[in-house]
């Protein structure tokens, strides 16, 4: 390996544009990944900013907006199984926006109690915002959605299927990926959403257990009796089930993924292509080492550690890029999720690419006969 990295320096020159290829490889796959989980984070943003363990709505939900309507009644079945300590209802459904000034959006309506306590309520809501919310019709908003939402005009009245609504705060953090989501008490979302949600009905039961392992019992053992009616979810399974299904069962999700792959093969076939062109330029030196007895197998593993090393200085360059690509996506309010799982996985892509690369570069290795190329 000493000798591969020796060899690698001297010739530097020549591997220059698969170290760079391989960095680019590695900063579009990491890069690519992380936009992807912080941009499908925001679709399990209801479920990560509340203080409940357990979810339970209709049968299985795909995802925390896909909800559909539940019979309060069915609060009993939660509240009396052993381990569960308190259930509170929560209101979650589409409605239609119109602006102050005309114009309409689609908005998501979160309705959730608003006691100091309350396992539904947002915790990014102060003391004073929840108050505010017990008021009749009173909204708040993601910041980065009033602009949008119209609701920096000051003249006209912003309505919820065609009622009247008061913005009485803003947040930050709520940021939403289609719909903007429009937190308010249960009493106003029921009222806002009329025949939307029938009577006597929520979109989801919430509840605290005494332990994250009492809440997995819990759901499975609701999910096992109840499982034809209802379906029960730990705020962890749920959450990532919202992830999963924007990921895997949407366009945007397909999309990212696409373009993170065509990334690796762009790299791939550079780098190969590198490494090939780089071998077979030092045929007359490996032809050498052939004659003086030096045996095919141990060119081999020196080509392909210098395939190695190519990986790991193109992840070292890679990384620091990496880092300034994501302080920049965040100021202008991308949110790139650039956690230790997607930096490992991308190393190991990018090694395992440049390995792969160094074996189709063998090749050459193999062509080299000494008696001809030492003529």
């Amino acid at each position: 390996m000493s000798y591969a990295l020796q060899t690698l320096w001297h010739e530097r020159q020549r591997y220059a544009s698969g170290v760079l290829a391989v960095t680019f490889s590695a900063v579009l796959i990491a890069l690519q990944c992380g936009l992807l989980l912080g941009l499908f984070k925001i679709t399990s943003i209801p479920v990560d900013n509340t203080t409940a363990d357990l979810w339970v709505g209709s049968q299985e939900v795909p995802s925390v907006d896909l909800g559909k309507p539940i019979p309060e009644s069915y609060i009993s079945r939660v509240a009396g199984t052993p381990g569960v300590d308190k259930v509170e209802l929560y209101v979650a459904h589409f409605a239609n926006f119109t602006k102050p000034a005309g114009g309409t959006e689609l908005c998501y309506l979160l309705g959730s109690s608003l006691n100091d306590d309350a396992a539904g309520a947002p915790v990014v809501l102060t003391r004073e915002q929840r108050d505010a919310l017990t008021m009749p019709n009173a909204i708040i908003v993601d910041e980065s959605d009033v602009k949008r939402l119209g609701l920096d005009n000051p003249e006209g009245k912003a309505k919820i299927n065609g009622k009247a609504v008061t913005l009485v705060g803003t947040v930050r953090g709520l940021k939403s990926l289609a719909a903007p989501w429009v937190l308010c008490s249960t009493s106003t979302a029921r009222h806002l959403l009329g025949f939307l949600m029938p009577a006597e009905h929520v979109t989801y039961l919430l509840a605290r257990c005494e332990s994250p392992t009492r809440a997995k019992e819990v759901a499975a053992e609701l999910q096992s009796q109840y499982g034809s009616e209802m379906g029960a979810y730990t705020s962890e399974e749920f959450s990532l089930r919202s992830r999963k299904y924007w990921l895997f069962r949407t366009k945007a999700g397909i999309a990212i993924g696409y373009a993170a792959l065509l990334g690796l093969f762009v790299g791939a076939v550079i780098t190969a292509q590198t490494l090939y062109s780089a071998t077979a330029a030092n045929a007359k030196e490996f032809a050498i080492l052939l004659a003086l007895g030096v045996p095919r197998w141990r060119i081999s593993l020196m080509v392909l550690g210098q395939s190695f090393w190519v990986g790991v200085i193109g992840i070292a360059m890679a990384y620091p890029v990496c880092l300034g690509l994501k302080y920049a996506a965040k100021q202008v309010g991308a949110d790139v999720d650039l956690r230790w799982e997607v930096l490992l996985g991308a190393a190991v892509v990018t090694i395992g690419m440049a390995l792969i690369s160094g074996v189709f570069a063998l090749r050459s290795v193999r062509q080299i006969e000494p008696m001809t190329l030492l003529r």
